[in-house]
């Protein structure tokens, strides 16, 4: 084997070649884009001169310890009882099969062997990373730091990063950075992804236009705890993006023969820009959530915007029988169901339901609402408990805290160490209860409470706990509990809103939850950046009566469908409040959702526009058959219409036929395929019309 070896991964539209480096026992990245693109000089070799760093420092490596890399930004911190803190490796053999690559590196002095895994995604253009850390001496390592993988991007003066920022009520704000030296850095400590970022990141060459043109390359990091992603403008004209897990404790001790696996990282390349890249990430969730996804997703109706905690059956029965008539098929009842519930300082951890508020007894109720033709669902928050709970007073110890230390409340709440096997079991246990004494077929699963006095008294020393890595592999073992015992049963993902959205929790959930902000403009955009990393079939979506929390401007009925029409399309609104028009209007949307949702969750998604634009829209185009759906929005000024000559609002259409004909479901107007892409499809705005929802069939 020589220094030169090369390796290269191949997808249905892209190649990632990887070669040992000529100038150390390091990996670095040879060539990465469509297919071919490895036929040539590297884009990514450097003069390998360099001046008070050293060759590693300036390599585009894919994985190098802090003792070979000691300037630029290493991968691997490891300290090491009686050596010095780092690891200088060497090359100890690949094994490459059809789907995959493994490489392997050894440090026999400080005992580790570091396994570089790489992997394919068959039908996708995605390519999974991680790396498996094997303490192979006497002694125990202290991994300080232990990413996932690194990126390496040619730039020519320094990379747009384009990334999804935010807060509560305010998640997946796209945002962007020219980021021309120096270092850039997200994440979250809340223990879970946050609402502050997603780790998600694209990196373009800022030197090229922002469209459809440019080279897009993008990463996800597999991992609902505590995360971080870094990307560093490094001499040589490359920008490099580490990602992986963030150590609550400041690190986490590998005994001898212990291997840690750290979460996958997925990367993906598009030459389509981020439109394209949005829709390699939708196909990639698709193929993630396997045959459920041919499950059609139910149109919802949530009862707690209308009633709060205040839930009483003969109410929630008057809004089911609304629900039935507007043509609703699940009926789900939020927060405030079970004992003790009246508002949110009782009751979490008692999961039965209260007598007072069905007095004829759970099980009528649950019938009733069946009767109406309706299934039925249930919002949990598993991992929360009150403190004047039965649980806590049974349990206290099943709580996160530290000896000696205030327990500190965070919606009158604390929280539950799901790192513990019999606090999960608990938790089975309690789901499996639920949803096997009842005909429950929707969960909504929340979390309204980050982890704050992270300890677990009674256990050893704090530093020898990998307390947040517990939690995470506790939540995906009830997930995979729920999964298996209950296929039937639809799951929905909800943090406080969009806390904790990533492809761990995508394989196991349904659907997610983006924001707890529905109004009808502050969703837009939340939408429109949930789409560029997610795809539709996961997007819960609410019509409701909420107002403006960041752009209060009144949206038309209509515009509050269409927009949630373009995901999974659910109602919030209290409708016992609307009157006999607006309930038949809202009829004839669902019944227009029902006859396009299989175009909207499997079809080719393009981003029309962004939000800020007076006109915007989403265009869903079946891959199997013949319509394109197109939700379009006016969130501008009406420039005069129409009291003044003006011409209509278009949205330019993408991915058709030039050569084909398309005609317009509802008014029965054809365009040419040519006039659409050029032109574009015309809306012609007004004051009580700003959303419109067009289905075009080509001839």
């Amino acid at each position: 084997m020589t220094s030169c070896e090369r390796w290269t991964l191949r997808t249905e539209h892209t190649s990632y070649t990887v070669r040992l480096s000529p100038d150390g026992p390091w990996a670095e990245l040879d060539a990465w884009g469509p297919l071919g693109v490895e036929d040539g000089p590297s884009a990514l070799d450097w003069s390998r001169r360099t001046h008070f760093i050293t060759p590693a420092d300036a390599a585009p490596a894919e994985y190098l310890p802090q003792g070979l890399r000691p300037f630029t930004g290493a991968d691997l911190v490891v300290g090491h009882s009686g050596h010095e803190r780092g690891v200088w490796w060497e090359f100890a053999g690949a094994e490459q099969h059809a789907d995959g690559l493994r490489l392997a590196f050894t440090d026999h002095v400080a005992g580790l062997r570091t396994t570089l895994c790489y992997a394919t995604v068959p039908g996708t253009d995605v390519i999974l990373r991680w790396t498996e850390l094997t303490c192979t001496g006497d002694g125990e390592l202290r991994l300080e730091r232990f990413d996932s993988g690194a990126v390496n991007v040619p730039v020519t003066s320094g990379a747009r990063l384009t990334y999804l920022t935010g807060q509560w009520s305010q998640e997946f704000t796209r945002t962007q950075l020219d980021l021309r030296r120096g270092t850039f850095t997200m994440g979250s400590v809340q223990g879970v992804p946050g609402h502050a970022y997603a780790p998600w990141l694209a990196i373009q060459d800022a030197a090229l236009p922002d469209d459809s043109t440019a080279p897009t390359y993008g990463i996800a990091l597999e991992w609902p705890g505590d995360w971080h992603m870094t990307a560093e403008a490094e001499p040589g004209g490359s920008v490099r993006v580490r990602a992986g897990r963030i150590p609550h404790e400041g690190a986490v001790l590998l005994a001898a023969g212990e291997t840690l696996v750290t979460p996958r990282l997925a990367c993906a390349f598009s030459p389509d820009g981020l439109d394209g890249l949005s829709r390699l990430w939708h196909r990639y969730e698709r193929r993630l959530s396997g045959a459920r996804l041919q499950r059609p997703r139910k149109v919802l109706y949530n009862s707690w915007e209308a009633t709060g905690f205040d839930v009483e059956a003969a109410a929630q029965l008057e809004l089911a029988k609304v629900a039935a008539d507007i043509g609703a098929e699940l009926f789900v009842v939020d927060d405030g169901w079970f004992t003790g519930r009246a508002d949110d300082t009782a009751g979490l951890g008692d999961w039965y339901p209260d007598p007072a508020k069905f007095p004829q007894g759970f099980g009528r109720f649950i019938d009733d609402v069946r009767a109406l033709g309706l299934g039925f669902g249930l919002w949990v928050e598993p991992e929360a408990i009150s403190p004047d709970s039965r649980l806590h007073a049974e349990h206290p110890d099943w709580v996160y805290r530290m000896e000696g230390r205030p327990a500190r409340l965070i919606r009158n709440q604390l929280l539950l160490d799901l790192g513990r096997t019999d606090v999960q079991d608990f938790v089975i246990g309690t789901l499996d209860r639920l949803l096997g004494e009842h005909p429950v077929e929707y969960l909504k699963w929340d979390m309204n409470r980050p982890p704050t006095e992270r300890g677990r008294p009674g256990a050893g020393p704090a530093d020898r706990l990998d307390l947040d890595a517990g939690h995470v592999a506790g939540y995906l073992r009830v997930l995979d509990h729920l999964r298996a015992a209950h296929p039937g049963v639809t799951v929905e993902g909800c943090a406080g809103g969009g806390g904790r959205i990533e492809h761990a929790t995508i394989a196991r959930t349904d659907v997610v939850w983006p924001s707890d902000n529905t109004a009808p403009l502050d969703r837009l955009s939340i939408q429109y950046g949930f789409l560029h990393a997610h795809a539709p079939h996961v997007m819960s979506s609410w019509v409701t009566d909420a107002p403006g929390v960041f752009d209060p401007r009144p949206r038309s009925l209509a515009f509050r469908f269409v927009l949630a029409m373009c995901g999974v399309l659910g109602v919030g609104a209290d409708l016992r409040s609307w009157n006999s028009t607006q309930r038949a209007e809202a009829a004839r949307w669902i019944a227009r959702y029902k006859e396009i949702r299989d175009v909207v969750h499997h079809g080719e998604t393009h981003l029309l526009g962004t939000p800020e634009d007076p006109t915007c829209g989403v265009q869903y185009l079946d891959t199997d058959g013949p319509r394109t759906v197109v939700a379009a929005f006016s969130t501008g000024r009406l420039d005069g219409a129409p009291l003044v000559p003006g011409r209509p609002a278009r949205l330019r259409l993408r991915g058709l036929d030039p050569a084909a004909r398309y005609r317009d479901e509802e008014t029965g107007t054809f365009y040419g395929g040519a006039h659409l892409l050029h032109y574009g499809l015309p809306f012609a705005w007004s004051a009580d019309h700003d959303a419109q929802l067009v289905v075009l069939a080509r001839r």
